[in-house]
């Protein structure tokens, strides 16, 4: 079931949240030993959750999309008396005294947390290596994606109805294309970062991971929106997402760069993404022919930025707990504490430069259309040869780290399979702030197709 078809049940008594809770956690335990989705399976607070949404459901009332409904988040996002370790060593025993503010505000609108997804060191591009990574539902031997792997691999699974990812360079892209659902990664700010660990603190994102665009809009409704505790978090107003689903696509204006789509990627992926116009052409929308502006400059900074900012968050612990830490998340520390002030303010000029074009864009298209990966679910040691080849993750993040730079917002769906049954996504990205126009065109899409009711074969 979707998210929105279990809050309905719920809502109408023909379900309990026990009753679901329960059999989440008797999922979690029959298949999570093989996936390995889960740091941490909070059991019996979860069932005490719920006992309390079923006692707030039998006794009427306003309540929410999430209200009695099963979810979990990424292990970056402290939760009050849990371990939270940000998949590191250094913080493996870390039990914090407060919840994050996404966790205040799962709580708050209801939700049923069952625990702590798996990702990689410091949110970074490789699992440490005292720690098992997940497997993908669809193949054991392909990419989960990374860095909110977990979220990615549960969320596809059916061990929770959404998730909390974070995104940096495409942590939460990569796992909803590899896995086959759906991701948004906010405007930056929208959702504020309190008591969720940094990885580049100026490009982290954090947004849901979900299995449909309505419950993508119903946890963005829950989690988004200003906190004190986070200077950078957005004051807007937080608009009813779910009441805008149906708008749809007419009249809407889809720029697409052809060449942007096409050059260098895998032909399977290219054609695929590039069919998808079709749908939305006879939905009512003007496609519009744009020239990206060249990425290239762009992905190889971002390594850089995301060191020096990873080496601030880290002070105090690397290198003086070198030892404790895995080969990938170091090397990028080590990037971060040796670049000098002219290579920092070198990239911090090409990252402007490239929001300024980008914007220029958005003069004359509402949405942008490209894939989420360019290349097909690739084998699970991919990790390994990202860390020793950064051409290959440059490759990779060509459709993703950009709109981390811009701070856009951007959701990633199902668009469909290649020949060997892996997931292929599409991805659209709009003006900061324009969420909405992002959910309506993906659930126009969803509407008019149906990859994204397929499931992994567990």
């Amino acid at each position: 079931m979707s998210l929105s078809d279990l809050s309905a049940a719920l809502r109408a008594r023909q379900l309990s949240s026990r009753e679901v809770t329960e059999a989440l956690l008797s999922r979690i335990d029959a298949l999570d030993p093989s996936l390995h989705s889960y740091f941490t399976v909070t059991a019996d607070s979860a069932l005490r959750e719920a006992g309390r949404a079923d006692a707030a459901l039998a006794g009427g009332g306003q309540l929410g999309v999430l209200h009695g409904v099963p979810v979990a988040v990424k292990d970056l996002c402290c939760s009050k008396g849990v371990a939270t370790t940000a998949g590191t060593k250094v913080w493996r025993d870390h039990v914090p005294d407060h919840d994050a503010c996404v966790v205040e505000r799962l709580r708050a609108a209801g939700a049923v947390l069952l625990g702590k997804l798996a990702m990689t060191e410091g949110a970074y591009s490789q699992h440490h290596p005292e720690v098992t990574a997940p497997c993908n539902p669809w193949n054991k031997d392909r990419w989960t994606g990374v860095s909110s792997s977990g979220s990615g691999v549960a969320t596809a699974a059916g061990l929770c109805f959404a998730s909390l990812g974070t995104d940096t360079g495409g942590s939460i892209r990569f796992p909803s294309a590899a896995n086959g659902v759906v991701g948004l990664k906010p405007t930056y700010g929208r959702v504020p970062r309190a008591g969720v660990f940094d990885l580049a603190a100026s490009l982290d994102h954090i947004g849901p991971i979900c299995r449909s665009v309505a419950d993508a809009a119903a946890v963005l409704c829950a989690v988004a929106g200003f906190d004190a505790r986070d200077p950078t978090s957005l004051r807007a107003p937080v608009p009813d997402y779910c009441a805008r689903l149906t708008e749809g696509v007419a009249g809407l204006r889809i720029g697409i760069d052809e060449s942007y789509c096409s050059e260098s990627l895998d032909p399977e992926i290219c054609s695929t993404v590039l069919a998808t116009r079709r749908v939305f052409e006879a939905a009512g929308a003007r496609l519009v022919a744009v020239k990206m502006p060249d990425v290239l400059p762009l992905l190889g900074v971002w390594e850089l930025v995301a060191g020096a900012e990873a080496a601030l968050a880290h002070a105090g612990m690397y290198p003086e707990r070198a030892e404790d830490y895995g080969p990938a998340l170091s090397g990028l520390l080590d990037i971060g504490r040796k670049m000098g002030a002219c290579d920092y303010a070198r990239a911090q000029i090409l990252r402007s430069e490239f929001c300024g074009r980008l914007s220029g864009i958005f003069e004359d298209v509402d949405v942008i259309l490209c894939p989420s990966m360019g290349v097909p679910t690739p084998p699970a040691q991919m990790e390994d040869e990202l860390r020793n080849d950064p051409q290959m993750l440059a490759l990779l993040m060509r459709f993703t780290a950009p709109f981390d730079f811009s701070g856009s917002p951007t959701i990633s769906l199902p668009c469909g399979f290649t020949d060997d049954g892996m997931p292929i996504s599409l991805q659209l990205v709009g003006r900061h702030l324009e969420e909405s126009t992002l959910f309506a065109a993906g659930k126009l899409y969803e509407d008019a197709t149906e990859w994204h009711l397929r499931h992994p074969p567990l």
